[in-house]
């Protein structure tokens, strides 16, 4: 079986096209909810709620704006750019104190004994407008609320888990577990990338153009990040291995993340249809392949998709002879790679997440209500409220409600 689906044949959808999400920052909002305690302690809990900037942003400002170590600064998850977002941060020996700046606000709570991080977030309440849709589109989405209420989407990670992919397709972290630390350092450095603001064009351009040339590349780029560690490789023109570590930790644990979150969408694309009933899925397009979502699901198709979950695939698993075990082995094949590969040799303080993820994510307090778009004359929009488990992707669940089904491809027209 060929685990990753191109998109040559999947067709697009004209209400994907055409219906607008994210138009205003208002019509995605995500409140991270959670039973963290307060106390009394070492570190200072705030309320992070910001507005059109990432959650990496918002640190760096917070950190620079109080003249903090970034490692002082702890939280549970990244939550969209743009999008207006509520998230608890922990600040070790942190002002006991308010901070405003124009996308962000950070409102002090109190204390706590130890930092907040992705285990205390207990869930997501999310808010989501999606605009410009005609009147049949609308009738079709609601009439699928019990449908959605009862089996849930498919729980893949999705396009924003993989804004580090550079126009290659290639993930930073594989050539990096292989050992090839020279392609990993011009996939991080050189690369294009479609989220490259005018500068980082520039610097990469540069860095492309005089490629190994290390001295003529850096008298030819401004002062950046860039630059430093092609200034490294001035004197130590082929220790890679060194380059790569210089890269800020949390970007490396994003190229892992990012890796890894692939290979697991993969997995439950192969494990939904080996488990699901070939009429009933069909494709929707991700950044990374094309995969199988359900229409509806069995007693027993939901029962099997339930329980397990799906393990995070690193060499630091270690699975039992059995289906889940032979299907992973068959993907990473697939993929020219082993379980035992999936591991970072160096730098030491990265690494693979390790855990288990649910096949399916069910919503809870799903509402549903549609109006006039107060934007789009002569359209309407659905505003949805509901709550999805940590780690989970409201815009999967978007997806699923977007997709008339009639129209796209299934999986057993192949």
């Amino acid at each position: 079986m060929k685990y990753r689906q191109d998109s040559s044949s999947l067709l697009t959808t004209d209400i994907f096209r055409r219906m607008k999400l994210k138009t205003l920052p208002d019509d995605f909002e995500v409140e991270e909810l959670s039973d963290f305690k307060l106390g009394n302690g070492p570190f200072a809990v705030y309320l992070l709620t910001k507005r059109s900037l990432g959650t990496p942003e918002s640190i760096t400002a917070i950190a620079e704006r109080w003249n903090l170590s970034r490692r002082q600064i702890s939280y549970g998850g990244l939550k969209d750019k743009h999008a207006v977002t509520r998230q608890w941060v922990t600040i070790h020996h942190g002002p006991r104190r308010d901070m405003k700046q124009e996308h962000f606000t950070l409102a002090y709570q109190g204390q706590s004994s130890r930092e907040f991080g992705p285990h205390d977030i207990s869930a997501n309440r999310f808010r989501v407008v999606m605009r410009n849709l005609v009147r049949d589109e609308v009738t079709r989405m609601l009439s699928l609320k019990e449908s959605l209420a009862a089996n849930g989407v498919p729980n893949y990670f999705d396009d924003q888990r993989f804004g580090s992919l550079g126009e290659s397709g290639e993930f930073i972290a594989k050539p990096w577990c292989l050992g090839d630390y020279e392609r990993a350092v011009w996939l991080a450095l050189a690369e294009p990338n479609p989220h490259d603001r005018p500068g980082d064009k520039a610097e990469k351009q540069t860095i492309r153009d005089f490629w190994g040339r290390w001295p003529e590349c850096k008298a030819a780029l401004p002062k950046c990040s860039r630059r430093s560690i092609v200034t490294y490789l001035c004197d130590h023109p082929t220790r890679f291995r060194d380059a790569l570590a210089l890269f800020r930790q949390d970007m490396r644990s994003l190229w892992l993340a990012a890796f890894q979150s692939d290979l697991w969408n993969l997995m439950l694309s192969a494990w939904l249809q080996e488990h699901v009933d070939p009429a009933r899925l069909y494709k929707v397009e991700l950044a990374t392949a094309n995969v199988p979502f359900y229409r509806e699901l069995s007693d027993a198709e939901r029962t099997s998709l339930v329980e397990p979950a799906l393990p995070l695939p690193s060499a630091r698993l270690h699975l039992e002879p059995g289906p889940i075990l032979s299907l992973y082995e068959s993907v990473l094949a697939d993929e020219g790679l082993s379980l035992r590969e999936l591991r970072v040799k160096y730098p030491r303080d990265s690494f693979f997440s390790k855990g288990e993820r649910s096949a399916i994510v069910i919503p809870k307090d799903l509402k549903m209500h549609a109006d006039e778009d107060d934007i789009n004359s002569g359209r309407q929009r659905i505003t949805l409220q509901f709550v999805l488990p940590r780690g989970a992707y409201a815009t999967i669940f978007v997806k699923r409600l977007s997709s008339p089904v009639s129209q796209i491809e299934s999986f057993d027209d192949e």
